[in-house]
């Protein structure tokens, strides 16, 4: 087999965590327009290969909102498809619950806002790939 047909295997990450910030019933969103130019709102959240999930998610949370937290326990578990919709590949998606005193979000340059949703108005809305775990989650 020649070098330039050789197949690549994709590379998946072990699991996807979620960093959830709530504030009077509602939580924390990020906007982002896709390439296919429609808004689709997601949770923080980064693909851990390996490592420390929780300082990973730490940092990330910072780098993407710009807001300076803490990340709490685990309160939800769940299974998220990180392949394509032909060829289904779940990971394990961990959502944690984050504190933070200030609350005031500084985004970075991919996504185009933030919002404040319910979870029920969330449900409601196009949802990034990863984010679509709060469509099975309950109040």
């Amino acid at each position: 087999m020649s070098n330039s047909r050789k197949f690549r295997e994709k590379r998946y990450p072990k699991a996807i965590v979620c960093g959830m910030l709530e504030d009077n019933g509602r939580i924390f969103f990020l906007k982002q327009i896709g390439s296919d130019n429609i808004e689709r709102f997601e949770v923080p959240h980064v693909l851990i290969y390996s490592g420390d999930p929780v300082s990973q998610l730490n940092e990330e949370f910072k780098k993407q909102t710009g807001i300076d937290s803490q990340v709490e326990d685990i309160i939800l578990e769940t299974k998220v498809n990180a392949g394509s919709r032909k060829k289904k590949f779940l990971v394990p998606c961990l959502v944690f619950r984050i504190l933070a005193k200030n609350k005031t979000a500084n985004l970075d340059a991919k996504f185009s806002g933030f919002k404040w949703l319910s979870l029920e108005d969330a449900k409601k809305q196009r949802l990034h790939k990863n984010s679509l775990w709060i469509l099975s989650a309950t109040n």
